[in-house]
């Protein structure tokens, strides 16, 4: 229920932005437009922005003969954490890194880089790909996909609202430092929405992982991995979709300054300290 609660207040939240660009480029009547776009973005994100990701990255769907360990792998974590059998993916991508997606359980994806095949441990990507289902089975993965599909609509309207200018009501154009504050503010907007569910949700699902697999160290020591491959492999898709990024178990995208400051995910460090603290101690 909880989780219902806030993909409610993300979808207001994004309409209210949208409603707010609307009315910069053409007053009352572009607000009213706005609305309904927003309206029928959010309707289209919840049917169908797990395959626009997919899409995004260029993933392929693989099976049991096709990529028989790493399926199986996911097929006996899923039946672990009492979930139905998602769909899997493999991107070809050299940079380590994996994401979930869909609405629900019941039409949840899973998706891996070859890269991250290729890094880490069996046991490792064990901990990473139950990671991956604990956010199935927490049912975040709509919040995060909706927000990334929300998040890109609203950047590129920004765009549009500070190249193109726009209206006032009564038909006049619109003031130009009101176009240049919500090319700026609007897209910030979205990410501080992004931002203030992400950080918690990783929490939740490294744990919720670390629960599935059986073993919290494993998962800890994945991360750690990721993080020292990923430093100097870019993740393209990522880098030309970074409304995305929150959605991986890992910041994949490259640079400091603003970004940094403004990662959806917590610290590395203080994941694998949460994750070391649920090893039970030896007496």
């Amino acid at each position: 229920m909880f989780n219902l609660m806030k993909t409610a207040v993300l979808m207001a939240a994004i309409t209210a932005l949208f409603m707010a660009i609307g009315s910069v480029l053409g007053g009352q009547q572009g607000m009213a437009i706005a609305l309904v776009v927003a309206l029928g973005m959010n309707f289209f994100s919840y049917w169908f922005s797990d395959k626009m990701v997919l899409k995004m990255y260029n993933a392929q769907e693989v099976d049991a003969s096709s990529a028989p360990q790493f399926y199986t792998m996911v097929r006996e974590l899923a039946a672990k954490a009492e979930l139905p059998m998602p769909k899997v993916y493999l991107i070809n991508e050299d940079a380590p890194n994996a994401f979930a997606t869909g609405r629900n359980p019941q039409n949840a994806a899973v998706a891996a880089t070859t890269g991250i095949l290729r890094v880490l441990s069996e046991r490792e990507l064990r901990g990473v790909m139950a990671h991956e289902l604990a956010h199935v089975k927490h049912r975040d993965i709509l919040i995060s996909t909706v927000s990334a599909t929300m998040a890109g609509a609203i950047s590129m309207l920004a765009n549009f609202a500070m190249f193109f200018g726009g209206r006032s009501s009564d038909g006049r154009p619109a003031n130009p430092i009101a176009g240049i504050l919500v090319m700026l503010l609007a897209p910030l907007a979205a990410s501080l929405i992004q931002m203030a569910i992400s950080r918690a949700r990783e929490f939740e699902a490294d744990r919720g992982g670390a629960e599935i697999s059986g073993d919290p160290q494993a998962l800890a020591s994945a991360l750690q991995k990721i993080q020292r491959y990923a430093q100097g492999i870019p993740l393209e898709a990522a880098e030309r979709h970074p409304e995305t990024a929150q959605m991986m178990i890992m910041n994949p995208l490259s640079g400091g300054g603003l970004r940094g400051l403004f990662s959806t995910h917590p610290a590395t460090e203080e994941r694998v300290a949460k994750l070391m603290a649920m090893i039970p101690q030896r007496v």
